[in-house]
């Protein structure tokens, strides 16, 4: 059985939804943050830079949540949470997939940073936020999720920026983006995990 080693308030709820959807069960760690809201010092003993989520399956330690979206379908041979191989919406799926960690996670951050704080977002971070939020709007089309009704992988990795730019009202102006969000919270997997290991992001 894969182990899971879970912070809280993390990337690591997109492992646990995407289990709950494969129906694959997992020993689950948790971490609780510290004061300073950082991992704790016992997650360094588990991966040199202490990480999370991070994964051990028979010997193997595997980190980063992008890498263990694709390990998990992989492990299991369940490819339902990706478009068929070789069309082109499966290469619209791996660069939007990607685009979170790779594009997206960058330019939140200098909006959340400032927000956690309790300060004013500064006005270009406000605009390429909002760049980006636009782009998703345009991917997301008539929706409800970025692949129609079907839940992707891409869907399962933007949901934890998405719960922290939600937090900390950072949607505003963005109602179909928000309604994104919702409808993403409604997915049977999302509601597992969290009832499980608590909600992706801290309460403001």
């Amino acid at each position: 059985m894969i182990t899971l080693h879970a912070l809280k308030f993390s990337r690591a709820t997109r492992v646990l939804w995407l289990l709950e959807d494969l129906e694959q069960p997992c020993e689950r760690i948790d971490y609780d943050r510290n004061s300073e809201f950082r991992a704790p010092e016992a997650l360094s003993k588990i991966h040199p830079l202490g990480k999370s989520p991070v994964i051990e399956d028979n010997g193997e330690m595997i980190a980063e949540s992008s890498t263990i979206l694709r390990y998990l379908i992989a492990k299991y041979g369940d490819y339902s949470h990706q478009p068929p191989r070789g069309t082109r919406a499966f290469w619209r799926h791996e660069a939007l997939f990607d685009y979170v960690e790779a594009s997206f996670a960058e330019v939140v951050m200098q909006a959340i940073m400032p927000a956690f704080q309790g300060k004013d977002v500064p006005e270009k971070a406000k605009a390429a936020l909002g760049k980006h939020l636009d782009y998703i709007t345009g991917e997301l089309g008539e929706g409800p999720l970025l692949f129609g009704t079907r839940l992707t992988l891409s869907d399962i990795q933007i949901s934890y920026i998405l719960a922290l730019l939600e937090t900390l009202g950072l949607l505003g102006g963005h109602p179909q983006i928000a309604g994104y969000w919702k409808t993403l919270q409604e997915q049977p997997g999302y509601i597992a995990a969290t009832r499980a290991a608590g909600p992706m992001a801290p309460p403001n």
